[in-house]
């Protein structure tokens, strides 16, 4: 049976058909319904406004477990059966405990995959060890709780729907051959970590196993740059479409709509989608010091590798790097990089920086690169900052309090950081696309806006302040507040001391009105920074991660460029109803596999780097299709320390590895959508 390019051959080796299959058994759960129509099961969830089943939906159960061992993956395809996007949740759960999760995002009507990785531990324990600030470690067998030999069931379903969705199960299989798992010895574990921040225990293609082997790969990487360094006849010198139309020629980056899609123009009115790596530079420190048994070997802290060390401060809230403590740092990139090039290491890699991302087809130096890169007017870049003042100290994120950008020292930094821009020359410089200021910032969900957070804070709070001059301007008085809030308050004074949060219905819609408000003074106050200093570079917002509509529209508003960091399959962010009509670009997105010795995939998994090179063709190629994005940014230049950079992540995300060696798929995968990247989008707009 195929659909929609899923394809499921009964009998093939490398594929398990799960459903249809009369070996499996479907049931809807409570609150939802199915029909059966062939081997399509269309399930509607949410109906009911009372529900109290959190993540309604279908179960495949199998009577006889399913030892799925040998498999990599289970893929479930999935469609929307409605006019509005929904998120389709897919859990594969084992007998007694234990599950491997995943989802895709649809949009109305349309057809999505969900994999569900079942191997991706290459590396197992032969009993418990305590490894310290690493997001991804060797664990014993025995703690790993998904048993992939004894399935019993897979969970379909939409996670606490608000209003009802429609979705079909078109067919589930389990593919991909694995091979074996590698156990190791925990008694003879430690040292992990080589002298060039290698995983110590395993071998794979390209591992490093001594200077001389640097410095060949080196050499014939040489060979490979001159060879491939002229393969994009037909770019201009800023990487835009020289064969493609001719627009005006600015002398600087914009935006324009061409036959109804979204484009960047570079300063020679050359069409230009931003292909773009964040991170360009050189190096990561990653803790040493209080682990120093990790590592079989460090160099003389006074030697030749002195300016490799540095200190850093905990940034967990336990364990051996918990807030507060101080520790040495070790950067094995960096060390790596003074092995390959000498003495002239930094001109030498950044020169080779430019030579790599040319012939990789990729065009832009994205955020958070190193100066010392994108300042040498080879490549076209991005520049990043963030403004400094109080948070409103009743917000709260994954990474930390909303800045209140009603206080003076938030504009009163943003034109520090601008008029810093304005001094390295990049305001003016033709090869700045633009900048984008700060990075998935805490908007709080749909129960938790910041007008929410902003009642919460204490009375000296500036944005509590803008406030009471703006609840004092819609009810007048107290009194009328009270009425609609159905609170107490005795006075003004009395409601700004407060910290507590009414309930009722008028106060919930009056905090997300000042949810608005902090937004539109957010984003206006930098769109004004920005261009009365640099008119002619773009704002491109402020990396979105996650957020509620109003977000993206306040955005729109303001930013030349809306932009989103979107670790998914696909980059399935758009601009909702509403929104002023601006084009999009990918802040961030990465796939990870650890079939090369790391020890984490990063945020979207993968098996192995052949999918994940086809995973990164596939979503740049969505992009191009897209109306909007007009850039997908890769996240990020290298892989992240084994022993996990200063919040333990340790992903296996690169370009490059931790010796300076190119991941051969990936490479090639980005050359190839580089290669057809303008005639694709170019042709979706005809």
């Amino acid at each position: 049976m195929v659909v929609a390019g899923f394809c499921m051959v009964s009998g093939a080796a490398e594929k398990l058909i799960l459903w249809p299959s009369d070996a499996s058994q479907v049931t809807a759960h409570r609150d939802s319904s199915m029909t059966v129509d062939g081997d399509r099961v269309c399930v509607k969830v949410g109906e009911k406004s009372d529900s109290k089943e959190k993540w309604p939906g279908i179960t495949v159960a199998f009577p006889e477990r399913k030892d799925l061992r040998t498999y990599e993956k289970v893929m479930t395809a999935v469609t929307n059966l409605s006019d509005k996007p929904v998120r389709v949740c897919v859990s594969v759960k084992s007998h007694p405990h234990g599950q491997r999760d995943s989802s895709v995002d649809l949009p109305p009507y349309g057809f999505g995959i969900v994999r569900d990785p079942i191997h991706y531990e290459r590396v197992v324990l032969d009993k418990p060890l305590e490894i310290e600030h690493m997001r991804g470690y060797p664990k014993a067998l025995t703690d790993t709780s998904f048993r992939a030999g004894s399935i019993a069931s897979v969970h379909v379903f939409v996670n606490e729907p608000k209003e009802e969705k429609a979705f079909a199960l078109l067919g589930m299989v389990a593919v991909g051959k694995i091979g074996p798992q590698v156990m190791l010895k925990s008694d003879s574990f430690f040292p992990f970590v080589d002298e060039f921040g290698q995983f110590k225990h395993v071998e794979w293609p390209g591992k490093i196993h001594s200077e001389a082997e640097l410095k060949q790969a080196k050499v014939r990487e040489d060979g490979w740059l001159t060879q491939h360094g002229n393969d994009f006849p037909d770019r201009d010198k800023w990487g835009g479409w020289e064969k493609g139309p001719k627009l005006e020629a600015t002398g600087f980056f914009r935006t324009q709509k061409v036959n109804g899609t979204w484009w960047l123009v570079d300063p020679d009115g050359r069409l230009f989608f931003s292909h773009g790596i964040d991170c360009v530079g050189f190096g990561q420190q990653t803790g040493v010091g209080l682990r120093e048994k990790y590592f079989e070997t460090l160099p003389d802290p006074n030697g030749p590798f002195k300016s490799c060390y540095g200190t850093g401060w905990g940034w967990g809230t336990k364990g051996v790097y918990k807030a507060g403590t101080r520790h040495s740092n070790y950067d094995f990139h960096k060390a790596n990089r003074m092995r390959i090039y000498g003495d002239k290491w930094l001109e030498e890699f950044c020169e080779r920086a430019h030579r790599r991302l040319k012939a990789w087809g990729v065009n832009t130096v994205a955020n958070w690169s190193n100066p010392n890169v994108y300042l040498m007017h080879r490549t076209p870049y991005t520049v990043t900052f963030s403004p400094h003042g109080p948070m409103i100290e009743g917000s709260g994120g994954y990474w930390g309090k909303f800045r209140d950008p009603f206080s003076k020292e938030f504009e009163e930094s943003l034109k520090t950081k601008v008029e810093k821009q304005r001094k390295d020359g990049t305001t003016s410089d033709p090869w700045c696309i633009g900048f984008f200021v700060d990075n998935e910032l805490s908007w709080g969900d749909e129960e938790d806006s910041l007008g929410r957070a902003t009642v919460s804070s204490p009375a000296k709070q500036p944005a509590k302040q803008r406030m009471l001059r703006w609840l004092q301007e819609k009810y007048g008085t107290t009194e009328k507040l009270n009425a609609a809030w159905e609170t107490k308050y005795g006075s003004w004074t009395e409601m700004m001391e407060s910290t507590n949060v009414p309930t009722a219905k008028l106060c919930v819609a009056d905090l997300e009105a000042f949810h608005q408000v902090v937004a539109e003074k957010y984003f206006k106050t930098i769109a004004d920074a920005i261009h009365s200093v640099a008119p002619q570079r773009l704002y491109l917002g402020c990396r979105i991660a996650w957020g509620r509509e109003s977000i993206f529209r306040i955005s729109a508003k303001y930013c030349d460029v809306v932009s989103v960091n979107t670790y998914k399959l696909t980059p399935v962010r758009d601009l909702p109803e509403g929104s002023v009509d601006k084009p999009m670009i990918v802040g961030e997105f990465h796939f990870g596999a650890m079939d090369r010795g790391m020890l984490h995939t990063g945020l979207v998994l993968t098996t192995s780097q052949q999918e994940r090179a086809s995973c990164y063709r596939k979503y740049v190629e969505y992009a191009l299709r897209h109306p909007r994005y007009v850039g997908t940014h890769w996240f990020q230049w290298q892989d992240q320390p084994l022993t996990g950079r200063f919040d333990a992540e340790n992903y296996q995300i690169g370009f490059l590895d931790v010796c300076d060696q190119p991941y051969p798929e990936l490479v090639e995968a980005a050359r190839k959508v580089g290669a057809e990247m303008y005639r694709i989008r170019f042709s979706r707009g005809k």
